[in-house]
Formats: structure tokens, C-alpha cells, sequence
């Protein structure tokens, strides 16, 4: 009786796994499939039909006309640089945050708590308005800085509930080791967080990448436009749109956030769980 218990639940399971999985694939399969028709399919066949042939050229007008070489770069930058900078500051301030004692500590914690609560829709206005004063619009500093900025409070808090995991003792005999608050961050600590660090890079990532409210707020100029809004740019006059371009823009979107997800998705998982254990 357990034992066909034990089937019927697991072919339960696997049954799910399998309905999950295709849920999953099946767009990505589905658009990697509509980069290879021309526009007469796209308007004579149905919207599932496969294409005829295997042809390249959507990418090749995708890549050259649509501007995507010039986006990809502008977006491989600004997601490049805010994750250098995530890096930087949320690693000694959530460090300074679960394992310091100074005052007004609390207050921080809450503000940044605070921060990841307020609409990004709320900040734009104000935003445009300091950056336009300032010259930072049209500037990939200006998008590093706002995208460091947005990610900050939770990769403060991932990083915090990473750092209330270690124990206090092994920081203690590091310090009476003669080790500086410095050499504890770098030479204990920072040696064990690979897969927090794994976790935010891989979060800023996505948010930076995929981005599309700021950089088209923010940007103007077609030289400096990341690829979100490079593929609004596919919408031809009254509503015209070349359909296999623009499919084939979204696969080359779509690619680097697929291949690093693959690689780091292991250290993600890791990451993510890690402070939930407390040392």
C-alpha cells in the first residue's frame, strides 16, 4: 500500500516537473523559432507555425540596422559597472550592518528597508530633473549610478542575513589574531561569500540588463540607448513592425541572461539559502 503511495505521488511530481519545465522552455523555444521567418509568414501563417527555412538574416538587419551592436555595448557597460560598484558598497556596509556595534546603526537598517519600498515610477521625476541640472542625462555613469542605487537595499539585506550567519567567534579569534577590520573582511570573511556575491552580481544582472524604465527615461540619444530601448525602436510608422528583426533583437537580449543564469544558477540557490541558517 505505501509503495503505491509512494508511485502515485511521484508520478504526481514528476508530471508537474514535466508540465513546469515546458512552461519554461517552451517561449524561449518558441521565440528562438520566429527569429527564422520572414515577415510574409508572420502575416499569412498562424503565430505557432514553424518556418520554412533556417535563414539568418533577421539577425544580420537586427545587428546592423537596429542599432543592437552599438546597444549591446552600452548595456554590457552600465550592467558591468553598477554590479562593480554593488559589489563595493553593499559587501562593507552589510558587513558594518550584522557584525559592528555603532550608533544609529538601527536607523540605517531602516532606511534601507525603506528604500526598497519606494516606486521606482515615484523617483523618476526628480531624478531627470537633478540629472538634466547636472549633465548626467545621455551618460552611462548616469544609469551605473541609478542602477547601484535601486539595488542597493536588497543587496545590503541579502548580504546582512549572509553575514549574521558567521560566527561571531570566528571573527573574534581573528581579531585577537592581530587581524584588522580589513584582513577580517577580506582575508576570513570575503572568502566565504562567494555565493552571496554570486547571488547579488546575478540579481543586479538581470535588473541592470533587462531595465527599460530608466534608460529610456534618462537616455535620448540613439549612440547612447541600451538594448530595451533599442527594441522599442523596431516599431515602424503607424504601428508597422518588422516582426523577425525584432525577434531576433529579443534572442540577442535574451542570450546573456540565459548563459549567465546557467553557470551561476548553483551559486544563486546557495547564496539565497545561506542566511537563512544562522551560525
Amino acid at each position: 500500500m505505501k509503495d503505491s503511495r509512494h508511485i502515485v505521488s511521484r508520478s504526481i511530481s514528476m508530471i508537474l516537473i514535466a508540465v513546469l519545465l515546458i512552461a519554461a522552455i517552451y517561449p524561449v523555444l518558441w521565440l528562438i523559432l520566429c527569429t527564422f521567418k520572414t515577415q510574409t509568414e508572420f502575416t499569412m501563417n498562424s503565430a505557432f507555425s514553424l518556418p520554412k527555412s533556417f535563414n539568418f538574416e533577421n539577425y544580420i538587419k537586427a545587428w546592423n540596422t537596429g542599432n543592437m551592436g552599438t546597444s549591446f555595448v552600452n548595456s554590457i557597460i552600465c550592467t558591468a559597472g553598477s554590479m562593480l560598484l554593488i559589489v563595493i558598497t553593499a559587501v562593507p556596509l552589510s558587513f558594518a550592518l550584522a557584525k559592528m556595534k555603532w550608533k544609529h546603526r538601527s536607523n540605517i537598517n531602516g532606511y534601507i528597508l525603506i528604500g526598497m519600498m519606494v516606486p521606482i515610477q515615484v523617483a523618476l521625476i526628480p531624478l531627470f530633473t537633478i540629472y538634466n541640472k547636472i549633465g548626467f542625462t545621455n551618460s552611462r555613469i548616469g544609469l551605473i549610478l541609478i542602477y547601484t542605487a535601486y539595488s542597493l537595499p536588497l543587496s545590503v539585506t541579502l548580504l546582512t542575513g549572509f553575514f549574521e550567519s558567521v560566527p561571531n567567534e570566528m571573527i573574534e579569534a581573528a581579531v585577537i589574531d592581530g587581524c584588522s577590520i580589513y584582513q577580517v573582511v577580506g582575508k576570513i570573511v570575503f572568502p566565504l561569500m562567494t555565493n552571496s556575491i554570486m547571488t547579488v552580481l546575478t540579481l543586479q544582472f538581470m535588473s541592470s540588463w533587462n531595465d527599460l524604465i530608466f534608460s529610456q527615461t534618462m537616455i535620448s540619444k540613439t549612440e547612447m540607448q541600451t538594448i530595451p530601448t533599442a527594441l522599442i525602436m523596431f516599431n515602424g510608422s503607424y504601428g508597422q513592425v518588422d516582426w523577425g528583426p525584432l525577434f531576433a533583437a529579443m534572442a540577442i537580449a535574451v542570450v546573456p541572461t540565459l548563459v549567465l543564469y546557467m553557470f551561476l544558477s548553483k551559486f544563486m540557490i546557495r547564496g539565497l539559502t545561506a542566511g537563512a541558517i544562522k551560525g
